[in-house]
């Protein structure tokens, strides 16, 4: 359940940064930069996607601003990071159980 984000990846002109556009804003109008090592407390759609990205491991920076999110690399490896942005929004998938309707309503309690 939830809705995938398309994504289209873009070359950087710079080695080992890649630009992923989405057909969603993440930040509204601002800039959001993490860096490996940050400590990612909040809760926005940027922060988990960086959570995620940096759980991936790989990614030497993060920059993200409307719908376009820059990556920087810090080896060769690519792979995957579509599926992640993309999988942003799906809440219940594989493995994850999905509440009743009482659940959903708070009549369990």
């Amino acid at each position: 359940m939830g809705q995938p984000i398309t994504v289209v990846t873009k070359p950087s002109s710079r080695a080992g940064v890649v630009r992923y556009e989405t057909n969603r804003a993440l930040t509204g109008m601002g800039h959001e930069r993490f860096q490996p090592g940050d400590e990612i407390l909040g809760d926005t759609p940027t922060d988990e996607l960086a959570r995620r990205l940096f759980a991936r491991g790989g990614i030497a920076g993060l920059h993200v601003n409307g719908n376009v999110i820059t990556v920087e690399f810090s080896g060769t490896e690519v792979d995957g990071i579509e599926e992640i942005i993309s999988g942003l929004y799906l809440y219940w998938v594989e493995g994850v159980e999905v509440p009743s309707d009482d659940e959903l309503t708070g009549a369990v309690g």
